[in-house]
């Protein structure tokens, strides 16, 4: 190889006559170099490369030039140190002058292209290098100068051949944004999204949509100014429209799935860190579009990754995505490829979708129920209206009624001293009225009025109450049928208020009640007039339905009081569950444990508690018992291991020298790729046991023994 390597660099510098010879050995050169790892190394210390590099400048045959470029760019795409040793601010220069001058052929451009690719190539010091240079801002102008058709016809020898370098720009730009990621040339590539934007939108074909695509991907890679800069001139609204087109496409030709994919991919790189903009996908319903391709068959699930990735982040913020999301089955589906997928990365991203829309769902479920709710609330309210309304003619009824009971008085036809016991009769079967009316029984008005006639005609008498029975067990009736508790209560004052007419006859014919003076005498129209607005009023306020509770709260207070006041009642409480007494203090699963135990009033529920409780334990014992291998606490290690010595230090590793072959490999691997010891260590077959500290000090030996040698 290295007799080989001097020949053929002998015959590169003396056939300066010969271009075509020239250029056979540059080839040999490369192929040479290709093969054997050692061979750039070795073509780097004879001088070759240098030679190499002067040619490709000073030459006056292009095909010798493009040769030599060639032969570089191959050199330092198989040897780091080689790289390093090209990238310099003059070789940016010398192909900044190539590709700015219009005499330079498009094959000679293409080369020098591609040697600007491999320095920039992981390599952040080539990409500054090249911005520095101007170098990037010529290879901006070749991406959108160098190609202009938007029919692409590549049987056509010129027109494939600038279709070449057109690419070959593509890719060098690509490779001066990304690995490392460099802010300053992604901010020189953003002028270049315009003319990006022409070629999706005039040319959807793989040959042109592959490199655009890759361009604008690593362009907005982790940067929020280029994505803001993007979408702001149109640029996802075109990826949208290109990405509905091929889904389209994909039903009849499967190959359209592909680009599909990777125009979901530049679509997911707008929105990574930008995600508030996916309301702009929503106009083109781009999740349906995404849902059917996730279902496409020609897809493997890297691209089934791609595309759920996208998906969520559609749907992270933006509510008509997730809407669409709900509405075209998105759950069932993304739930089956999530219950098929072994992808953990495809797992996680459909579960973050799944998650986020859930949300969604139950957020649109409780507006909807707010919704229905507030329409029973308008019934509910016009309902109230009409039940006032009929509220109202009642109590005009009533009042009328007052009004004739008045008249009467004043002309004398009553004795002052009798209507003093009728009126709060007349009264209380006026409340009575209202109540049966409040309940929706028409009917009970005329049972009223009867009752009020017969009470005035036989009020003069003693024996007024007892004719007035009949009529007042009619209302009961009425009421039993409305309301069994409003029924019973109405029985009891009924045999209250007996009682105590009959009491008062022997005593006071006049006497009045105290249940009567508080709650049922009128003084005057007026008065009652201004009651029964206000009744009126409350019950439009409230929901017309009968409460009972509200006429005879006073009696269930007092019932409850009494209640209370008793001893059962305290011994109740003592003999309540300590676990639902126990609520606020600072329980844990032992103390709460022992408190249910302890306690001899369990309520169902903590007894069912204690009895599984008692059940699990005793199962456990059991296994326990079975099997004694079964421990519930870690064992400690012991202190004599395997690992340590007696005096509880760790064992050294064995020493395992190096072998030749070992050797051979951490040299041949420093060539290639530099001080990596980690890469170095797993490309090549080392014992096992070898750590990448042992090889840099192993390399760091081989150093000092060699300069040694040499001095």
């Amino acid at each position: 190889m290295k007799t080989d390597l001097n020949l053929l660099l002998e015959c590169v510098k003396h056939q300066l006559d010969s271009p075509v010879a020239q250029k056979q050995a540059l080839i040999t050169i490369h192929v040479i170099c290709q093969q054997n790892s050692n061979a750039s190394a070795y073509f780097q210390e004879i001088g070759g490369l240098l030679f190499i590099r002067n040619l490709a400048k000073c030459s006056e045959h292009s095909m010798v030039k493009e040769a030599a470029l060639y032969t570089l760019g191959a050199i330092a795409e198989e040897n780091v140190s080689c790289q390093e040793t090209l990238c310099t601010s003059e070789l940016f220069e010398d192909l900044t002058l190539v590709l700015s001058d219009s005499g330079s052929n498009l094959n000679l451009k293409r080369m020098s292209v591609y040697v600007a690719l491999v320095l920039v190539s992981h390599n952040r010091t080539g990409q500054t290098l090249i911005r520095e240079t101007g170098c990037i801002q010529v290879l901006t102008q070749l991406f959108s100068t160098v190609l202009s058709t938007c029919e692409l016809d590549l049987s056509d020898k010129n027109i494939f051949q600038s279709y070449q370098l057109w690419s070959s720009v593509c890719s060098a730009l690509c490779a001066c944004i990304n690995n490392p990621q460099n802010e300053d040339n992604q901010t020189i590539c953003c002028s270049l999204f315009p003319h990006a934007n022409k070629w999706l939108m005039n040319c959807v074909k793989p040959e042109i949509l592959r490199p655009v695509c890759s361009f604008i991907g690593f362009t907005l890679s982790n940067n929020t100014s280029s994505q803001k800069r993007f979408i702001s001139e149109g640029g996802l609204d075109v990826l949208s429209q290109v990405l509905v087109k091929l889904e389209s496409d994909s039903r009849k030709t499967p190959p359209s799935a592909k680009l599909a994919v990777m125009v979901t991919k530049t679509v997911d790189a707008c929105l990574v860190d930008s995600p508030t903009f996916a309301v702009i996908l929503s106009k083109y319903h781009i999740v349906p579009k995404l849902l059917a391709l996730l279902s496409h068959k020609g897809l493997d699930s890297e691209d089934r990754v791609s595309i759920i990735l996208t998906l969520s982040h559609c749907t992270e913020v933006c509510v008509e995505n997730q809407y669409d999301f709900l509405k075209n089955n998105g759950f069932p589906l993304v739930l089956r490829f999530l219950v098929e997928s072994q992808n953990e990365d495809f797992n996680r991203a459909a579960s973050f979708v799944l998650h986020h829309c859930q949300k969604f769902a139950e957020k649109l479920h409780l507006s909807l129920e707010k919704c229905s709710l507030d329409e029973n609330e308008a019934e509910q309210l016009s309902m109230q209206e009409k039940n006032g309304e009929e509220y109202q003619k009642k109590a005009k009824e009533i009042l009328q009624r007052i009004s004739e009971l008045e008249s009467e008085k004043d002309k004398g036809h009553i004795q002052r001293e009798e209507t003093k016991d009728r009126v709060p009769s007349t009264n209380t079967k006026t409340r009575k009225h209202l109540h049966v009316d409040h309940l929706g029984r028409s009917a009970k008005a005329d049972c009223k009025a009867k009752c009020s006639s017969s009470h005035t005609q036989n009020s003069e008498t003693p024996g007024a109450t007892s004719k007035a029975c009949p009529n007042e067990d009619q209302m009961e009736t009425l009421l039993k049928s409305a309301s069994p508790v409003n029924a019973c209560y109405r029985e009891s004052r009924k045999k209250k208020t007996l009682g105590q007419a009959s009491l008062s006859s022997s005593q006071n014919l006049h006497e009045e009640t105290p249940l009567e003076k508080d709650n049922f005498a009128f003084p005057s129209s007026d008065h009652a007039l201004r009651r029964s607005t206000l009744i009126i009023q409350n019950r439009k306020q409230q929901v017309p339905v009968a409460d009972p509770f509200t006429i005879c709260s006073d009696i269930i207070n007092k019932e409850v009081f009494s209640f209370l006041a008793t001893d059962n009642c305290s011994k109740m409480l003592e003999n309540r569950c300590s676990g639902c007494k126990a609520g606020g203090k600072s329980l844990n699963s032992r103390n709460f444990s022992k408190l249910l135990h302890s306690c001899p009033y369990q309520c169902d529920r903590h007894q069912a508690i204690v009895e599984a409780e008692d059940k699990y334990k005793s199962e456990l014992r059991k296994s326990l018992i079975c099997n004694q291998k079964i421990l519930l606490t870690p064992r400690r290690r012991p202190l004599g291991s395997d690992s340590t010595v007696p005096g509880g230090r760790k064992k050294r590793r064995t020493r395992k020298n190096f072998t030749e072959e070992e050797v051979s490999y951490l040299l041949s691997g420093v060539k290639k790729m530099g001080n990596h010891w980690n890469s170095i260590l797993w490309s090549f077959p080392f014992q096992r046991g070898r750590t990448a500290v042992d090889l840099a000090h192993k390399y760091h030996k081989l150093t000092k023994s060699q300069t040694r040698a040499a001095l």
